[in-house]
């Protein structure tokens, strides 16, 4: 039976310049392979060794790549190894299948998201006119699914997070800071969902996840076994749970013990 591996991607597999977190003297530090370029710069990273890590989980088990981006945002980035058949991308609110849009899984989405949450637009209007335009860089709404904002952490008032997540919870949704973006998501949209959907078509019976921020929780607990790094969402708050291994790793070489972790379980699954 496969093995299907299901990851988190920035700041899990594939890492900014900001968020690399290469703390080892100069010298020592590994060689990084560009994996994404926007606007003509080059923007997100993996270690050499990961990237070769990577090439082997793709042959060895069924990797689907499952991400908070759009669908635009993640066909930016060039992971190696053979090109997954399967992607999951706005937090489950899309399943890609050899890069197009499954349409019966997004319309499965959509009736629930309609019956279980307040709308996207009483979200977004609340944003709009509490976020004060001080600390507030953009305003955006991903795949009319979810939206989420880009602040300037330093400025950020921390109340301000509380506040909203208590509001959002009584409409049905959640949030999440991530570096420099707060998102706010239906609590019914998750990776999970989408997930044990490709676990159901390719007949996998053992699923591993990872995943650093809140929207991963669900994946994590959804996979028979997870990892999370020692950054992020997760990690600030202290949050395990059986089954997930915690990594004291941080930045971009959490994202190569992470792939080493992955082939190591797929090559020996007991």
């Amino acid at each position: 039976m496969p093995v299907l591996v299901a990851s988190d991607l920035d700041r899990t597999l594939i890492y900014s310049s900001a968020a690399l977190a290469l703390t080892m003297p100069d010298a020592r530090a590994p060689r990084l392979l560009c994996v994404e370029v926007h606007e003509a710069r080059p923007l997100s990273f993996m270690t050499e060794t990961a990237a070769g890590l990577l090439t082997d989980l793709g042959d060895a088990a069924v990797f689907v790549p499952t991400t908070t981006r759009t669908r635009k945002q993640y066909q930016r980035i060039n992971l190696p190894g053979p090109p997954p058949r399967y992607a999951i991308c706005a937090n489950g609110g899309h399943l890609l299948v050899d890069g197009v849009t499954d349409t019966g899984w997004h319309a499965r989405v959509l009736a629930r998201l309609a019956d279980e949450c307040a709308p996207l637009a009483e979200v977004r209007e609340h944003l709009l006119r509490t976020a004060d335009p001080v600390w507030v860089r953009k305003h955006r709404v991903a795949e009319d699914l979810f939206a989420y904002l880009v602040v300037e952490r330093e400025l950020l008032p921390e109340d301000w997070v509380k506040e909203l997540a208590v509001w959002a919870e009584d409409r049905g949704w959640t949030v999440s800071l991530q570096g420099r973006k707060i998102y706010a998501v239906p609590k019914p949209l998750t990776k999970s969902a989408a997930v044990r959907e490709v676990a159901r078509r390719t007949g996998a019976e053992l699923t591993l996840a990872a995943g650093d921020s809140l929207l991963d929780a669900d994946l994590l607990l959804a996979a028979d076994r997870g990892w999370r790094p020692g950054h992020g969402e997760l990690a600030d708050t202290g949050w395990t749970a059986p089954r997930i291994t915690a990594l004291p790793e941080r930045g971009v070489l959490a994202g190569e013990r992470i792939v080493r972790e992955f082939l190591r379980t797929v090559r020996q699954p007991t």
